[in-house]
């Protein structure tokens, strides 16, 4: 009979987060996968768990992928944690997954702490709709470009960072999405320095030139609210194609947001607004 594979949640620092349920089963099943094993031993020694650990991370996870989906179906009930939170969510465990539903296998997730859910709900925006960004590329035009994409998004956005890209991030936001945008960083949460700065992106900016952050850093930023969209899009009806284009465009959208925006709005496809979009200079 085949075994179960366990997406067990561990802390995102502070160690009383870990629930009953999650040391039960890391103390049960048969083999521990963990993105780090020395970091996992340190967890695991303090609530005296001493099932045997094998390394899962993302330069061995197609590899070793295959290798625990073999030794699940022979039998072995299989426990998968990450450094902190929850596995899957940025870290290599996503493809154990896919390869686990492909062998017909059971996955139970065994809920824990995620930094994304946890600063989201102190952030104090909108959190009845919300996007998770990941991390954004480390490459300034990469990081540059996703953002554009972002301009026009109407639910609040989550994101991860490491703390010396931060204030490259917070001046790509500023200057692509305005200093007008509320946003909020949380920098080791749980942990005993534990710190939550939010504001205009500007003055965001400006608290941590002057304090340079450290540790596990989310950053949490307000949407383009759909109501403020439709203020500075109102009485297109009015309006020639182009001019439609340009305000869409001065409102934030890139080129082809504000093209398909433009068709979908006045029932022409997107080729015959291209057209009147080729006359114009929009960047």
């Amino acid at each position: 009979m085949a075994g179960k594979i366990y997406l067990v949640g561990t802390p995102i620092g502070n160690l009383d987060d870990i629930t009953y349920r999650a040391v039960r089963v890391l103390k049960e099943v048969d083999l521990i996968a963990a993105e780090d094993t020395r970091h996992s031993r340190r967890l695991l020694g303090h609530f005296e768990i001493t099932t045997p650990l094998i390394s899962f991370h993302e330069h061995n996870e197609l590899e070793k992928s295959q290798e625990l989906v073999g030794k699940v179906k022979q039998g072995t009930n299989l426990a998968l944690i990450t450094d902190a939170g929850m596995p899957g969510i940025s870290d290599p465990g996503y493809r154990l997954v896919v390869e686990a539903w492909k062998a017909e296998l059971e996955i139970v997730p065994v809920p824990g702490p995620t930094a994304m859910i946890s600063a989201l709900v102190v952030s104090g925006m909108a959190t009845d709709r919300f996007t998770f960004e990941g991390f954004l590329p480390r490459k300034k035009n990469q990081r540059q470009e996703r953002l554009r994409e972002l301009i026009i998004e109407p639910r609040t956005m989550v994101f991860y960072e490491a703390p010396h890209r931060l204030l490259a991030t917070l001046t790509d936001i500023l200057e692509i999405m305005g200093e007008d945008r509320v946003v909020m960083v949380a920098r080791e949460l749980t942990k005993k320095y534990e710190e939550k700065i939010r504001g205009r992106v500007s003055d965001v900016l400006q608290h941590f030139s002057e304090y340079l952050p450290k540790g596990e850093l989310v950053i949490v930023i307000e949407g383009k609210g759909i109501i403020k969209l439709k203020a500075e899009t109102q009485g297109w009806e009015e309006m020639s194609v182009i001019q439609h284009l340009q305000l869409l465009v001065d409102a934030g959208m890139t080129k082809k947001q504000a093209i398909r925006t433009v068709a979908q709005e006045r029932g022409l496809s997107k080729s015959e607004v291209y057209q009147e979009a080729i006359q114009i200079e929009i960047n």
